[in-house]
């Protein structure tokens, strides 16, 4: 992903001359092109929270899966989506071009199959014996689909405009729909499910405790209307408005959107084989360590948001509210954003990304250990957004520093961009699946009970490790690697002023030849 931090670059401007001039304004990107290719960033971020928050207590408490069956399904269906990430980033860096372009085609082909395949991820099946054969084969195959609109719609950011700073605007735009994207895919998925939540069933810990209380209590839910039959309805109809807008977000961008096939936008390098292209990329250092640091404070990340609803049903007991908490810290993230941009323009990325790591760090401590709360959890929640603003942004804004940095060290070589940032997806989603294998797996060992109305010791402190203790260790091993990161501010501004020049020469160049051609 060409992601966040090209709104933050703030470089003065310079006199042109008049023939580079002209070439800028013919480039120049409309403020409605600018929308229309944002509004494509809008159906990863809503879905993938979607599927991030709700897919794990959907498999265990509405399909009633066994958790180890459910955690299978989970990682199985994020590492296969991992590996199609540099697979179908390897197959667009082929694709020639078409009246379309190359990577519009992608987009809209992917998209009917995408959401029906999404929309049967949410469907309960009339069968019990091929139920996790059911989940797994439409979460694989949602997986790939998106695969084939996300990774072609990351590349398409250099391909709007020869003009960096262009490219640098829109991709602005882009980000604030993405943010807003995941406010909107929370909300959805929350509050349409928080209506209609599954009733849980006491189990005899419940009834020696309590008696007929408990009893009664737990079939409460059914009384008033609710049944797990309504649950399943509620996910149905917050999969197909999702669904919904993901089409409207495709349609958008290839209507909206012009690809421009031009020297700076194109291939220019030989074609290469899939394997000659992961060592192109892995073989450059930076990269490398940059791979290594998201990959545990993802794999961190993704820990607290795969069971942190998990976590505030049953060890904090907000069954009914947990949502709403979730709404909270998604919020909180998106309000936070302008600070953080401020933070990284005066302080630096690398800085950032640590200041804005560790910030969340105390309120994973504070959740677990103030007692249950509803007034304190928001409160924490929404202070720990900030935190996780700036830890799932900042260092997304340092992948583009590293692209622009092999391209000045390898100046021959070019046209790569679909396989840094597929790779760079790659890890993302290689974490999520590990995270939410792992923390399934892990609750199936300690006796989690289907929509049990409360859960065994074991369990409510399986969930505090799972959102506090490992998340904290896997982002301090991250933020330990980041240490070596080479890039820092200076490096990275001499690399975009080298970048530029050879834009700009490479412009007069071609406006001269051009000149030339028609005094011919």
């Amino acid at each position: 992903q060409y992601e966040y931090n090209c709104i933050l670059l703030l470089s003065p401007c310079k006199l042109l001359p008049s023939s580079q001039g002209l070439h800028e304004r013919r480039n120049r990107l409309s403020v409605c092109s600018k929308i229309c290719y944002a509004i494509g960033g809008a159906p990863y971020q809503i879905t993938g929270c979607a599927l991030g928050f709700f897919l794990q207590i959907y498999l265990l408490d509405v399909a009633q899966l066994d958790p180890f069956y459910a955690s299978i399904i989970l990682f199985v269906g994020r590492a296969w989506d991992a590996v199609t990430d540099p697979t179908v980033g390897f197959l667009v860096s082929r694709t020639p071009w078409t009246r379309f372009g190359r990577m519009l085609p992608w987009i809209a082909l992917s998209t009917p199959l995408a959401v029906l395949a999404y929309f049967l991820v949410w469907y309960v099946p009339p069968f019990e014996d091929g139920k996790v054969i059911w989940y797994l084969f439409f979460y694989c195959l949602f997986q790939t689909l998106q695969t084939c609109f996300h990774v072609p719609y990351s590349a398409l950011t250099m391909f709007i405009s020869s003009e960096q700073k262009e490219r640098d605007s829109a991709t602005a735009y882009r980000m604030t729909v993405e943010v807003l994207g995941t406010v909107v895919g929370t909300a959805i998925q929350g509050q349409i499910v928080g209506m209609a939540n599954a009733p849980c069933l006491p189990g005899p810990a419940d009834l020696l405790a309590l008696g007929n209380t408990s009893a009664s209590h737990g079939i409460n839910d059914t009384e008033h209307g609710i049944s797990l039959d309504h649950t399943k309805v509620a996910y149905m109809i917050a999969s197909g408005v999702i669904c919904l807008i993901y089409i409207i977000c495709a349609i958008v961008v290839f209507c909206g959107v012009r690809e421009q096939k031009g020297k700076h936008c194109g291939f220019q390098s030989e074609p290469m084989s899939f394997f000659q292209g992961i060592r192109l990329v892995m073989g450059h250092g930076p990269y490398a360590k940059l791979v290594m640091v998201f990959l545990f404070t993802s794999l961190g990340f993704m820990l607290l948001e795969g069971n942190f609803a998990l976590f505030c049903s049953y060890t904090l007991g907000f069954r009914n509210d947990f949502q709403n908490i979730l709404l909270v810290i998604m919020l909180s993230a998106t309000l936070a954003i302008p600070f953080w941009q401020w933070f990284l323009t005066r302080f630096g990325k690398k800085t950032a990304v640590y200041v804005g790591t560790l910030s969340v760090v105390p309120f994973m401590i504070l959740v677990v250990c103030v007692r249950s709360n509803l007034i304190v959890t928001y409160i924490v929640s929404f202070a720990a957004g900030v935190g996780v603003a700036a830890a799932f942004l900042l260092p997304w804004s340092m992948l583009p520093d590293v692209v622009d940095d092999f391209q000045v060290q390898n100046p021959d070589s070019t046209g790569h961009e679909a396989l840094f940032y597929s790779f760079y997806v790659f890890f993302t989603k290689f974490a999520s699946g590990v995270s939410l294998g792992i923390s399934t797996l892990s609750l199936d060992f300690a006796g989690y009970i289907t929509r049990g109305c409360s859960q065994p010791e074991a369990v409510d402190l399986t969930l505090k490790l799972l959102v506090s203790a490992a998340p904290i260790a896997l982002i301090l091993i991250g933020l330990g690697i980041l240490y070596s990161y080479p890039i820092d501010e200076e490096r990275r501004q001499g690399n975009r002023k080298l970048l530029q020049e050879q834009r700009d020469n490479e412009a007069d160049s071609e406006t001269d030849s051009t000149e030339l051609a028609n005094m011919v």
